[in-house]
């Protein structure tokens, strides 16, 4: 476990921040956040990528991402027939170890390497697709990282990074977080609910990785600076979509309240009434996102070219 002189070192560090933070969470990552590698994730993934890029271009012959993680986007995209060879990247040695064990077990070709995402240690114009997911929020230098997304792509690459928060989502997806927190870790106090509360050690673990989240979460975003950002490094073709207005709204508090409660004490109903509401609200969504105002989303996607090709 993380202790709290260590987070308190890192919070001068964002990247070594990072590195504690994600280490920590490898080994527990997929658990966390729901992700698995079968068709719901295939699918989800792929969503993404077409809202921003379509389908042109598949499958491209190689294809990097920049803080993989586990691999829940590179892999699922590659399982939806995105790419066919496969390069995951994080800066936590132990993310990287995950991602290509996870690789290994689905039988994809994909080979990984720790790496920043500021110095990408690669050739240039070496691959011909980048992506990321929830990842430009923690990158201390963004255009610094565009720059060297671009200096990678083959003329006419293309990148798509989706899952990163928006200014106004982030302000209120962060207050039904803490809001859900606090009401699950009180009612769970009381006599009747008190077998639904985890231990008070996993309470304190989730509590010292919040703290970790909050310095490794470094930036929120407005969708048209996101795209000047891009655009200044030399992308071309840069496009900005957003996401999950009602779906956060449900998304944050379920996703708090699973990690204040015993896991044992949600079952199926409980998994299908969370999948169920975030789809149907997803939906919904798509439906608001042609009145209201993209800033107000949140989760933003961008996507761009490099010249030429």
């Amino acid at each position: 476990m993380t202790t709290f002189d260590e987070v308190e070192a890192a919070r001068s560090d964002p990247k070594r921040a990072n590195i504690l933070y994600h280490d920590w969470e490898a080994d527990t990552y997929d658990d966390k956040w729901s992700i698995s590698y079968d068709q719901r994730c295939v699918d989800y993934a792929r969503d993404r990528f077409e809202l921003a890029a379509g389908t042109e271009g598949w499958p491209y012959p190689t294809a990097l991402e920049i803080g993989s993680g586990t691999g829940f986007f590179l892999l699922n995209l590659m399982q939806a027939g995105v790419a066919k060879h496969g390069v995951v990247t994080d800066i936590s040695p132990r993310m990287v170890e995950v991602a290509c064990e996870n690789a290994e077990r689905l039988g994809l070709d994909v080979e990984g390497r720790v790496a920043d995402a500021e110095t990408i240690p690669y050739p240039d114009e070496s691959v011909d697709l980048v992506v990321g997911h929830a990842v430009l929020h923690h990158i201390p230098d963004v255009p610094k990282a565009f720059g060297e997304v671009l200096r990678v792509l083959r003329p006419g690459g293309r990148f798509v990074f989706a899952g990163d928060p928006t200014r106004i989502g982030d302000f209120y997806a962060r207050r039904l977080g803490r809001l859900t927190w606090w009401a699950t870790t009180q009612a769970t106090r009381l006599p009747g609910l008190s077998q639904w509360r985890r231990p008070q050690v996993e309470l304190d673990e989730s509590s010292a990785a919040a703290a970790l989240e909050a310095v490794v979460d470094l930036h929120t975003f407005v969708p048209g600076e996101l795209a000047e950002m891009a655009r200044s490094a030399g992308a071309v073709d840069v496009v900005t979509k957003t996401e999950e207005l009602t779906a956060a709204f449900l998304g944050w508090p379920v996703r708090t309240f699973e990690a204040a409660v015993r896991p044992e004490k949600l079952g199926f109903g409980w998994a299908n009434f969370a999948m169920r509401g975030w789809q149907t609200l997803s939906k919904l969504d798509e439906q608001l996102a042609r009145v209201l105002p993209a800033d107000l989303f949140y989760n933003v996607v961008v996507t761009g070219r490099k010249c030429g090709g």
